[in-house]
């Protein structure tokens, strides 16, 4: 069962769902003007609640990513936090290996004792090599053993063409991701850890008397820049992830492989003003919103309404609300019981004849099984159907 949806100019109100033809407005739209060309190797630029990739280069080539791999260490760290098997506050004896870390360090010295809490921040805020490696021989007992969890993780959150090798981005021809797994991983650690994600907004840190600003220099350029990670070494260029939120849109940016400290920051900065301008999202369905119902033989109920657990967002070019349309694939009946989150159909929402969104629709309701007399009479329907 094919249901095609058409949302107009009104659906500028949130969540509205229109069972009309959509308006034919006078205006002739715009064509998108081109995504500008950075000077980098790889870059993408995606709509952080949808997941779309606005602008793309070279997205799925793998490159090393120096310093933008803490930002899974800080994914993992989260992790371990929120299901309790580390705390914050636990303080650990910093190990000859962290402490001979090169590169950006904390300056935690050998046989210390070093807070977590203060070892998160030396890797975000300051990019301690040795704060890192610390933390991943808490949670792993090495940093080899660790690097395998990294691409366990990678692999849960669809980080499909990436290979870690240590926790710190240190140089390794092995060691290998893409812009695209890189917006992924940084979407996931927005969603999945707000409150550890804020600290990717601080600017500058002290530890053992040394005060070391963020080297995310967006933070002081641009007010809706609120993280989130740079990183550079000789074989991996100068890179920097990015995330800013205008006017409750937030894009995530990912350059690898600029020339410059600098050209990081001002194509970076390139790309999100492009977003920014030229792109809106819309919210299409509350969470748990009815978008129809299906048959249910021998339930409770006779039917259950679809819908999805999540409010729905897309991210479409500015002034072209008017060109969503939606199909809504759904089974023509099922028999009960029926379970809230059982998949009964897809939803595709397209702009133009482009595919936005392809995603499942759900049972919003259980249906029990029914009685002896709904089973009967029903028994005897189907015959008919």
């Amino acid at each position: 069962m094919t249901r095609s949806l058409f949302f107009g100019a009104a659906f500028a109100a949130f969540g509205g769902l229109l069972f009309a033809p959509m308006s034919h407005s006078a205006e002739v739209l715009k064509p998108l003007p081109a995504a500008p060309a950075l000077s980098a190797k790889a870059y993408v630029l995606m709509e952080y609640e949808s997941g779309r990739l606005l602008v793309a280069h070279n997205e799925i080539q793998q490159y090393e990513p120096a310093s933008l791999t803490k930002v899974m260490t800080h994914y993992i760290v989260s992790d371990e936090i929120q299901k309790g098997l580390l705390s914050p506050e636990l303080e650990v004896t910093v190990s000859e290996k962290a402490w001979r870390m090169q590169g950006s360090k904390m300056f935690i010295e050998v046989g210390d004792a070093v807070r977590v809490d203060q070892l998160i921040k030396g890797m975000v805020i300051q990019s301690g090599n040795d704060a890192t490696v610390q933390l991943a021989e808490v949670i792993a007992g090495s940093e080899d053993t660790f690097a395998d969890l990294m691409n366990q993780y990678a692999t849960h959150l669809g980080m499909r063409d990436t290979s870690f090798r240590n926790a710190t981005g240190m140089p390794n021809g092995e060691h290998l991701t893409t812009a695209r797994d890189l917006a992924t991983l940084s979407q996931a650690l927005i969603r999945d850890f707000p409150e550890a994600y804020k600290l990717h907004s601080e600017r500058e840190f002290e530890y053992n008397n040394i005060k070391q600003k963020n080297r995310n220099e967006l933070l002081w350029r641009d007010e809706s820049v609120d993280g989130l990670k740079t990183g550079h070494t000789n074989a991996a260029g100068y890179g920097l992830i990015a995330s800013a939120e205008r006017d409750g849109m937030r894009l995530i940016s990912v350059v690898m492989g600029a020339d410059s400290a600098q050209s990081r920051i001002s194509e970076t900065a390139k790309l999100l003003n492009y977003g920014f301008r030229f792109f809106e999202t819309k919210r299409l369905f509350k969470a748990e919103e009815a978008m129809d119902e299906v048959r249910v033989w021998k339930g409770a109920a006779r039917t259950v309404p679809v819908g999805m657990l999540e409010e729905l967002t897309v991210a479409i070019p500015r002034g072209h609300g008017d060109q969503l349309e939606s199909n809504l694939e759904l089974r023509r009946a099922l028999e009960a019981p029926v379970a809230k989150g059982d998949e009964l159909g897809v939803l595709v929402v397209l702009s133009g004849g482009e595919v936005l969104v392809e995603q499942p629709v759900v049972a919003l309701e259980d249906v029990e099984r029914g009685g002896v007399v709904d089973i009967a009479r029903d028994s005897i329907l189907q015959v008919f159907e």
